[in-house]
Protein backbone atom coordinates (compact mmCIF):
# COMPACT_ATOMS: atom_id res chain seq x y z
CA UNK A 1 0.00 0.00 0.00
CA UNK A 2 0.88 3.76 -1.02
CA UNK A 3 1.56 6.45 1.83
CA UNK A 4 -0.53 8.75 1.85
CA UNK A 5 -0.89 12.83 2.00
CA UNK A 6 -3.26 14.05 4.22
CA UNK A 7 -4.47 17.53 4.23
CA UNK A 8 -4.78 19.29 7.58
CA UNK A 9 -6.30 22.50 9.00
CA UNK A 10 -3.14 24.45 10.89
CA UNK A 11 -5.20 27.48 13.25
CA UNK A 12 -7.76 29.16 11.27
CA UNK A 13 -6.84 30.58 8.02
CA UNK A 14 -4.17 28.09 7.18
CA UNK A 15 -3.69 24.50 5.88
CA UNK A 16 -1.02 22.10 5.90
CA UNK A 17 -0.41 18.07 4.75
CA UNK A 18 1.17 15.46 6.32
CA UNK A 19 2.56 12.41 4.40
CA UNK A 20 1.91 9.09 6.42
CA UNK A 21 3.75 5.51 5.44
CA UNK A 22 1.57 2.61 4.88
CA UNK A 23 1.97 1.26 8.16
CA UNK A 24 1.34 4.96 10.05
CA UNK A 25 4.47 6.09 10.38
CA UNK A 26 4.17 10.29 9.79
CA UNK A 27 7.18 10.36 7.30
CA UNK A 28 7.18 14.02 6.43
CA UNK A 29 4.94 17.47 7.34
CA UNK A 30 4.27 20.51 5.49
CA UNK A 31 4.72 24.26 6.27
CA UNK A 32 1.71 25.93 6.38
CA UNK A 33 -0.10 27.65 3.16
CA UNK A 34 -2.49 30.47 3.42
CA UNK A 35 -4.80 28.27 0.83
CA UNK A 36 -5.99 24.93 -0.49
CA UNK A 37 -5.14 25.52 -3.92
CA UNK A 38 -1.18 26.02 -2.30
CA UNK A 39 -1.63 23.34 -0.36
CA UNK A 40 -2.51 21.07 -3.20
CA UNK A 41 0.17 22.47 -4.93
CA UNK A 42 2.61 21.77 -2.53
CA UNK A 43 1.51 18.35 -2.69
CA UNK A 44 1.92 17.83 -6.41
CA UNK A 45 5.40 19.44 -5.91
CA UNK A 46 6.47 16.66 -3.62
CA UNK A 47 4.81 14.16 -5.95
CA UNK A 48 6.67 15.12 -8.83
CA UNK A 49 10.27 15.92 -7.20
CA UNK A 50 10.71 13.31 -4.57
CA UNK A 51 11.10 9.98 -6.49
CA UNK A 52 14.04 11.83 -8.80
CA UNK A 53 15.34 13.89 -6.00
CA UNK A 54 19.19 14.02 -5.04
CA UNK A 55 20.25 13.11 -1.11
CA UNK A 56 22.42 15.65 -0.36
CA UNK A 57 24.32 14.90 2.95
CA UNK A 58 24.75 18.45 4.20
CA UNK A 59 26.71 17.52 7.33
CA UNK A 60 30.06 18.87 8.25
CA UNK A 61 31.42 15.66 9.61
CA UNK A 62 34.87 17.13 9.56
CA UNK A 63 34.27 19.99 12.01
CA UNK A 64 34.80 19.50 16.11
Amino acid sequence: MAGTFEILTAGTDTFQFRLTAADGTVVAVSPRFHSLKAVVAGINAVRENAATGFVVDRRNLGAG
